[in-house]
């Protein structure tokens, strides 16, 4: 039997809460301060990591009569993670006295834990769309999936099947088609929604849903830019190129994002002296008028805006038309952010080992950046030369993609010079304030090549196929970022070496065209197969490994695109 609260030592308390709300996002954590004790002993009791506990079980043998919001300001500033439920309504107490404990079970009773549940089932911060347009309803449709068994994998699933519905819709390339499109694609959005807060409500949590719906997400938005592009094709408008770079634009853009989050997760002395950036400030200054947090959550265009407005314009307009409003309105979405990140990163100090780890694993880089890292590890750089090292490579072989002759030897040299000089960035640890710009600088250079070669190649299905390998390798990097932010670390190292890094790729794609495009009696179609054969290759290992991984691991798949501002 469970000790009950009041019966363990003041040094071995944890805090109990109803067995049948942990997990739940507003269940209370975690409150051990002692690392001996069996968590698993108390029902309702959760668990933290070992370091936590000891830091915690150091703060309580200094200062025994330390409150919890104390101890948990001092967790804070010596650099632990602390949640900080967000109750609301419900009712949190440690009573002392009957009399108290009275005035706590009547505050319980008091409380409509179905309303609770609804909305409990809601995420407190997310999007203007989803928040206003999707949620007051999709709630409700999660509280009947509940009742009728439904799990969240089925929602997920479901919803999946719903935005691929939608693509073959877009690709009849007809009026009605378009139109069809443009409404499933809401409803798969609103399942979508529906299988979180399905999860939220029913306490149904899992690992292998987390990650469904984090992948099946890119899954929906891809196959439905292809599908348009096939509906646009049809209508005798070759809108592939627009289609992938939509493609590589979201990429590139959730890279900053993760790229910044990793390398930025807030520094204790910040935290204690106040040392924060003016656009951080201003921040702080702007989120006090409650228009301009909804008005910036709308312009960084998070996945509810974005979706809704690729169905209102598929509807409206033509594919064309709707693949050019939202590269111009994805631009600027990446432009602000990318932008207030780069000016909060100039203040900062150097960053941590982990931080640097972690934006290291996000670079992908494969043996040739390793080997030129190696060579040039006694290379010094100044202060922001290793982004500046980075940019230069990427100008150096977009430019040659660009402007020099299809078939030459121009793109392998700038190919060469790209590995060069991501070995150079490399080459020393990745703790400089704008070092976390390399993997977003890295996949603009990668995707961009094949996209700016397979476009000026003009082959039949060229543009295709370099679609298909774009994809395959973004669900690569997308799967690095999931391991990343679920605390397991990068995906091993054979993995990042058998799919070549991006530099690898990227000298592979400039040798395919100079060996299969300007020459003459040449149809390119060789290029086309080594684009396909690229794609296929690439997608069979990650996705196997992915899956493996998974589904056998016991971390968590952590993917929360809402609509934060920058």
């Amino acid at each position: 039997m469970a000790p009950e609260l009041s019966e363990l030592p003041a040094n071995e308390r944890v805090a109990l809460i109803d067995p049948a709300f942990v997990g739940h996002p507003h269940a209370l954590r975690l409150a051990l301060t002692d690392p001996r004790f069996d968590a698993g002993a108390v029902p309702g009791a959760v668990a933290v990591a070992p370091a936590a506990r000891a830091e915690l079980a150091r703060i309580v043998s200094l200062r025994p009569g330390i409150s919890p919001d104390e101890a948990a300001e001092a967790l804070g500033t010596e650099g632990v993670a602390v949640h900080r439920p967000e109750l609301g309504v419900l009712v949190a107490a440690v009573p002392r006295e009957d009399a108290a404990r009275r005035e706590a079970q009547e505050a319980v009773a008091a409380v409509d834990d179905e309303a609770v549940r609804l909305r409990s089932a809601v995420k407190a911060r997310d999007g203007f769309f989803t928040t206003f347009c999707v949620s007051p309803y999709s709630r409700y449709i999660a509280r009947w999936c509940a009742r009728r068994g439904l799990t969240p994998n089925q929602v997920t699933t479901a919803s999946l099947a719903v935005s691929l519905i939608a693509a073959a819709c877009a690709a009849t390339g007809e009026r009605a088609g378009f139109v069809a499109a443009g409404v499933l694609l809401i409803a798969s959005f609103v399942l979508d929604a529906t299988d979180g807060q399905l999860a939220r409500y029913d306490l149904q949590y899992s690992k292998l849903g987390a990650w469904l719906d984090a992948t099946f997400d890119r899954a929906k938005e891809y196959s439905y830019y292809a599908g348009l592009a096939l509906g646009a094709a049809r209508g005798g408008d070759d809108v592939w190129a627009l289609a992938l770079g939509a493609m590589i634009l979201m990429t590139a853009r959730h890279t900053v994002d993760f790229a910044f989050n990793e390398a930025s997760a807030p520094d204790p002395g910040d935290a204690a002296t106040g040392n924060t950036s003016p656009t951080a400030a201003l921040s702080g200054k702007l989120d006090s008028a409650g228009w301009t947090v909804w008005a910036r959550r709308m312009i960084i265009l998070p996945i509810g805006e974005r979706w809704a407005l690729i169905a209102v314009l598929t509807a409206a307009t033509t594919p064309r038309v709707t693949f050019v409003v939202l590269l111009i309105a994805g631009a600027f979405a990446a432009s602000y952010t990318t932008a207030g990140r780069v000016l909060r990163s100039l203040r900062a100090r150097s960053r941590s080992d982990r931080a640097a780890e972690a934006t290291a694993a996000l670079a992908d880089s494969g043996p040739l950046s390793g080997l030129a890292a190696r060579a040039l590890r006694g290379v010094r750089l100044p202060r922001f030369g290793t982004p500046a090292v980075a940019f230069l490579g990427t100008a150096v072989l977009l430019a040659v993609a660009l402007w020099t002759p299809l078939g030459s030897v121009w793109p392998v040299l700038g190919a060469l010079f790209y590995v060069l000089c991501s070995g150079l960035s490399l080459a020393r640890p990745l703790k400089g304030a704008l070092d976390w710009l390399l993997p977003p600088l890295f996949r603009i250079a990668e995707y961009t090549t094949i996209l700016v070669l397979a476009a000026r190649s003009e082959v039949n299905g060229a543009l295709p196929a370099a679609f298909g390998l774009v994809a395959a390798v973004a669900y690569h990097h997308y799967d690095t970022v999931y391991r990343i932010r679920g605390g397991t670390g990068a995906p091993p190292h054979w993995l990042v070496r058998a799919v070549g890094g991006h530099e690898g790729r990227t000298l592979v794609v400039t040798i395919a065209a100079a060996l299969w495009l300007g020459g003459e009696g040449q149809d390119g179609q060789g290029f086309n197969f080594a684009l396909t054969a690229l794609a296929v290759v690439i997608a069979a290992v990650v996705l196997v490994e992915s899956i493996r991984f998974w589904v056998s691991s016991h971390a968590p798949a952590v993917h929360d695109e809402t609509g934060e501002p920058a």
